[in-house]
């Protein structure tokens, strides 16, 4: 009996895991039965909390509504038909079976069989007692709340998603909404009521107006503005009367519930039936946009044109454009341009627009480059023509300009355009074209930079000729021609600086040699003339390279203020060398000339490094790359020459003689030994006679040539490794130059080593190109480092040159410890000094004349601090 009140008082102590059972069980039973439910109920609250009351007409709302309830209805009855309360027993049987042994039930039973054997006896009593201590451990299962086999498509998380969504995309207070929508919706079956909104165009920036909420009689509306009306109650007790649509043709009932229509026109907009109103609606005009032209285009060297505009709109510029026609009738119809142009279409230029801000009134610049175009340098007129968004457009009047592009002043370059642009005005000028460009190959001495230049200008007269003797020249062909033309041009102008400063150096020379011994009236004044040229030549590239590489317009503008009075002095000196020789003065005309040189000298230190003495890494880049770019162009006049050879040996060898004749230089650009020898002799009989020399040395054989192309590319290998400026834009852009270097050089040896010669200078013309284009962008790159350290000299020291201060006004003592007897210095004076200091060290570690240690130094000094 004791063991039996044990045992029950076990049970008696289980009464809490049964109550968490049984409520576990009561959990799965609720959301087995209700999840349709609870589901459908969080899908109709994200959508209310994400705003479909505000998208979805009230009818619509009132239906939604009434299926949500029927189906939650369905879904409800559905759950409570299936739902069956938890009973103690059940709970019971949960808790039993989560144990081994069923202990639970176990101290519930007695024994039967062998109550009155004590063995039997004491071995149920030991094995109540097991159970008993079971028992006691018992704790309430977890309930099974899984629904994947109910819901196989995960319906009830699709649900919580949206609600989640609907939290942090909406706001919870739009369910309040829904109570503003219906009850309007109820008030419709009691009586008529109505709303109605009109809503600016986009581009306006004007808010929407409720008409309700208008007391006046006079409605002021943009035109173009939407009118949206909506009339409750009973169908024609409201209807709409308006005359501000201007709607023709077919049109809806005036007692429609949904109506919208759009402002056209000034007029009346009224609702009439109970509680109707009337207004008068007002137009805010919209008045079609403008556009000037604010002054006078210019260019820059480089033939970028810049035309300053103004534009104007109520609401905002959408577009724009220029119009630019030839102004045929202000056009000098002289030469080639004598004959009716060929029809060409405008010039339609989209305008630039502000990115950010008002485009209601605003100023830009048109900026463009027409240099290629071909009514460059010719009369035109410009029109612009901008547009709002309603379409309406405003054109500026006609403006007369030329339209300003590059302009060239090497003579032959300056040629070369002017036929491009009359093979562009008429195609049948192509025979005038070869006609002046044949006569310029043959009597133009000393304009060609390079022999391979003339060939490049035969071959292209050549080929015109060729295709003009057969039919007219094609679109694509002239195109063709045109382009070969500018890249001519293009070169011959930009030339290279430093071959300009060897030409001018070589008129010096000449002129001191003449002065020295005694030279007569005449020589002396030609090399004078010549000396003239040579030195206008090396100013007016001088002034280009630097304009371009400067980059700004006042910049621009103060550089070549600045080569302009250089040009003046030596100018007056050179008047002054010519009188003095004129007078017999020989000896003040030498003094004079040598002053003469240390202008040029000082000219050559400010084009250079600005005569900081030692020279940097770039410059030596760049005298790297001039000298390659020379040898390169010595080459391809070698192979040059041994193609002529090839078809003509006699004339070219007669040629070169009278040139080097004419010349007089001594030591010009010679290949071998001096001397004269005899003319006419083939290239293989020179070789076989160990190297005879006619007038100038022959051109060597394709294999040596192939060494020499090879040689020059091993250099420029070595040179794209050391060449500065990795750091910028145009740095990248000079090695990917010199890469196109690299690889035309490598056909140019493959070329030669086949005998190919024409093939050979192809190539070695494009590696030129390259190799300038790598010179050019090299210069850049070192401008903008220049730029960048430009502005940041002197170090910070100490107030008292007898202590030794730190950068930041602290003694630093002499034994290494800091110190300072007086007041440190204000935070303001800290944190500038600390700036100096700091913008030295970065100027320092760009400094590329420093060693590499102690760069790397700098370098970790910056990355700490």
């Amino acid at each position: 009996m004791a063991d039996q009140t044990r045992y029950t008082e076990t049970l008696r102590r289980l009464r809490w895991p049964l109550f968490l059972t049984r409520a576990g069980l009561l959990c799965e039973r609720v959301v087995r039965g209700f999840w349709p439910l609870w589901s459908l109920v969080l899908l109709v609250l994200a959508a209310l909390m994400l705003g479909a009351v505000d998208l979805l007409p009230t009818e619509a709302l009132w239906g939604l509504g009434a299926l949500c309830g029927v189906l939650a209805l369905v879904l409800l009855v559905r759950g409570v038909w299936r739902f069956r309360w938890p009973s103690r027993g059940e709970a019971f049987r949960r808790l039993d079976g989560t144990l081994k042994g069923q202990p639970l039930q176990t101290l519930r039973d007695d024994q039967v069989l062998g109550a009155d054997d004590p063995g039997s006896a004491a071995l149920w009593a030991a094995h109540r007692d097991l159970m008993a201590a079971r028992a006691a451990a018992a704790r309430a299962p977890k309930p099974d709340l899984a629904l994947s086999q109910r819901d196989a498509f995960g319906l009830r998380y699709v649900a919580l998603l949206l609600l989640l969504v609907g939290g942090l995309f909406g706001s919870i207070w739009r369910v309040g909404d829904l109570g503003d929508a219906l009850p309007g919706a109820a008030q419709a079956a009691i009586g008529p009521s109505w709303e109605g909104w009109v809503e600016p165009p986009l581009h306006t920036g004007l808010p929407t107006i409720y008409l309700g909420d208008i007391t006046g009689e006079v409605l002021n509306a943009p035109q173009g503005a939407l009118v949206t009306m909506r009339f409750y109650g009973p169908e024609g007790r409201l209807e709409l009367a308006e005359t501000v649509s201007g709607r023709v043709g077919e049109l809806p009932s005036a007692g429609d519930p949904a109506q919208e229509f759009t402002i056209r026109q000034e007029g009346r907009l009224a609702v009439d039936g109970p509680g109707g109103r009337e207004w008068r609606v007002a137009l805010i005009p919209d008045r079609a946009p403008s556009v000037t032209i604010d002054g006078p285009a210019e260019a820059d060297v480089e033939g970028q044109l810049t035309m300053p505009f103004s534009a104007r709109d109520d609401y905002g510029v959408v577009t724009g454009k220029a119009l630019i026609t030839l102004d045929l009738d202000a056009v000098d119809r002289r030469y080639g341009l004598a004959s009716q142009p060929e029809p060409r279409s405008p010039i339609e230029i989209a305008l630039p627009l502000p990115l950010s801000g008002s485009r209601a009134d605003f100023t830009e610049a048109l900026v463009e480059n027409f240099s290629e175009h071909p009514w460059a340098n010719l009369p035109v007129t410009v029109s612009l023509t901008v547009e709002d968004a309603l379409g309406q457009s405003g054109r500026s009047e006609g403006y007369d300009m030329l339209l300003d592009a590059r302009r060239f002043f090497d003579p032959l370059a300056a040629t070369l355009i002017e036929m491009r642009r009359d093979l562009f005005w008429n195609r049948d000028n192509a025979r005038r074209v070869t006609q002046v460009l044949r006569a310029v190959r043959w009597h133009g001495e000393g304009l060609f930079p390079s022999e391979t230049m003339e060939m490049r200008l035969d071959r292209l007269i050549r080929k015109v000729e060729t295709i003009r003797r057969f039919r007219p020249l094609s679109d694509d062909q002239v195109a063709e021609v045109t382009q070969a033309l500018w890249d001519m041009a293009i070169e011959i102008e930009e030339g290279d600086l430093a071959d300009a400063r060897a030409r001018m150096e070589r008129a010096k020379q000449r002129l001191e040699e003449a002065m020295r011994n005694g030279a007569s009236d005449q020589e002396i004044a030609r090399l004078m003339q010549e000396l003239r040229d040579a030195t206008q030549d090396y100013m007016r590239q001088l002034a280009q390279q630097q304009a371009r590489e400067q980059g700004q317009q006042q910049g621009q503008q103060d550089m070549e203020n600045a080569m302009r009075m250089t040009q003046d002095d030596i100018q007056r000196m050179m008047d002054r060398i010519q009188e003095l020789m004129e007078q017999g003065r020989m000896a003040e005309a030498q003094q004079a000339l040598e002053e003469l040189q240390q202008l040029l000298e000082n000219m050559q230190m400010t084009e250079g490094q600005g005569g900081e003495g030692q020279q940097g890494p770039g410059q030596q880049a760049m005298e790297g790359l001039g000298e390659t770019l020379r040898n390169q162009q010595e080459l391809s006049d070698d192979a040059f020459r041994d193609l002529q050879d090839q078809f003509n040996p006699d004339g070219r060898s007669g040629e070169r003689n009278q040139g080097q004749q004419g010349e007089g230089e001594q030591g010009q650009q010679q290949q071998g030994g001096q001397g004269q020898g005899q003319q006419g002799q083939q290239p293989g009989q020179q070789q076989g006679q160990g190297g005879a020399q006619g007038g100038e040395q022959s051109a060597p054989d394709a294999g040596s040539l192939a060494e020499r192309q090879r040689a020059l590319r091993n250099e420029l290998d070595r040179q794209r490794g050391n060449l500065p400026g990795a750091g910028t834009e145009a740095g990248r852009a000079a090695r990917e130059a010199l890469d196109e270097a690299d690889r035309a050089m490598g056909g140019a040896e493959e070329a030669l080593r086949d005998g190919d010669l024409a093939e050979a200078i192809d190539q070695q013309s494009r590696a030129m190109d390259a190799l300038r284009e790598g010179m050019r962008n090299l210069g850049e790159a070192m401008a903008e480092q220049d730029r960048q350290m430009a502005g940041q000299q002197g170090e910070a020291e100490g107030d008292n040159p007898g202590q030794r201060n730190d950068p930041l006004g602290r003694n630093a003592g002499t034994n290494g410890a800091l110190g300072n007897e007086r007041e440190m210095l204000s935070d303001e004076e800290v944190r500038r000094r600390a700036q100096n200091l700091l913008d030295e060290i970065r100027r320092r570690s760009g400094e590329n004349a420093r060693t590499a240690e102690e760069r790397d130094y700098l370098r970790r000094l910056l990355d700490r601090f």
